[in-house]
């Protein structure tokens, strides 16, 4: 577990596996800091990844991300207005900011769906270009708080960047929950998610119910998606890299691809962010900054790989 302080493997295993109650200076850093931030990490990066396999299969487009239907930008607005207006307290178990993160990404996608809604159905395209108009405006809403708030700035940008810093066992408490909730009834629908892929047309005539499978998908990778960007920020890349990456070595099957999917996204955020943690000591790096430069350049050669723009 790499960081700015540089501790031995050897001293890193001892702090891990030692249940001597006195604790050193070493075990504090490894256990109370590390440690809990290495398994957010993993938990933020499999989420992004699963929830970006779940949109691109859906919407059936390899350029989708679990961002494009508004949820960073509902909870980088939200979170956005809890620090300008000081209204980063405790309330109860949860701080504020993570708190009004989430509530504005669950917000922002209830709008999507209402408005991309068409009777009881829900259109592909009028659900992503919902979700890009939506985002546009709350985009432009946050960047005029910005200009005119003058209440810590630089909270403001960190945030936006997407970072792990501060992260203790209490995020890992408040994830969870919906990480879970949210992860259940992906895999009940997996295989119904398979069948979609041969077309909402095909799929319905095989005896899958198209509307209910992508409202219930839609509702837990948005779940899993607005929890971890309530505790991360928005971190960019991994639920458009990871997906396409997994379904290029192990296929489109989602049985095996959505769980290959989230190891590669856990991965690669455990990675970036221990370079964010030790390439400028004592500075850190927004891993943010760090999956950005990895994922654009992939980002670009996807565009150039898939000029047809679909599937």
């Amino acid at each position: 577990m790499i960081g700015s302080t540089p501790i031995p493997i050897r001293t890193t295993i001892d702090s891990l596996f030692s249940f001597d109650s006195e604790l050193t200076r070493f075990s504090v850093i490894i256990r109370q800091i590390r440690l809990p931030r290495v398994i957010l990490s993993f938990l933020v990066g499999s989420a992004l990844a699963i929830a970006g396999a779940v949109f691109q299969g859906i919407i059936r487009n390899p350029m989708v991300d679990p961002y494009i239907v508004g949820i960073s930008a509902g909870a980088g607005t939200a979170a956005t207005i809890a620090i300008i207006f000081n209204m980063t307290w405790s309330l109860f178990y949860f701080n504020t900011i993570p708190l009004f993160a989430f509530i504005g990404a669950i917000i922002t996608v209830v709008l999507v769906y209402n408005i991309s809604k068409v009777g009881n159905k829900i259109p592909v395209m009028n659900f992503l270009l919902a979700g890009v108009a939506i985002g546009f405006i709350l985009d432009a809403i946050r960047s005029f708080l910005m200009v005119t708030g003058t209440n810590d700035m630089q909270q403001v940008v960190f945030w936006l960047m997407g970072s792990l810093a501060g992260t203790s066992w209490r995020d890992i408490r408040i994830v969870l929950p919906y990480y879970f909730i949210g992860l259940i009834p992906i895999l009940l629908y997996i295989k119904d998610l398979n069948i979609i892929l041969l077309g909402e047309d095909n799929a319905q005539t095989l005896g899958v119910e198209v509307e209910k499978v992508k409202k219930t998908l839609i509702t837990s990778a948005t779940l899993i998606t607005a929890a971890v960007v309530s505790v991360s920020g928005s971190i960019g890349f991994i639920g458009l890299v990871m997906p396409h990456m997994a379904r290029m070595l192990i296929g489109p099957d989602h049985r095996k691809l959505i769980p290959f999917a989230a190891i590669l996204g856990g991965i690669f955020l455990m990675v970036s962010d221990m370079l964010a943690r030790s390439l400028m000591p004592p500075l850190e790096i927004p891993v943010g900054i760090i999956t950005a430069i990895a994922g654009g350049p992939y980002f670009i050669y996807l565009l150039r790989k898939n000029k047809s723009g679909g599937w």
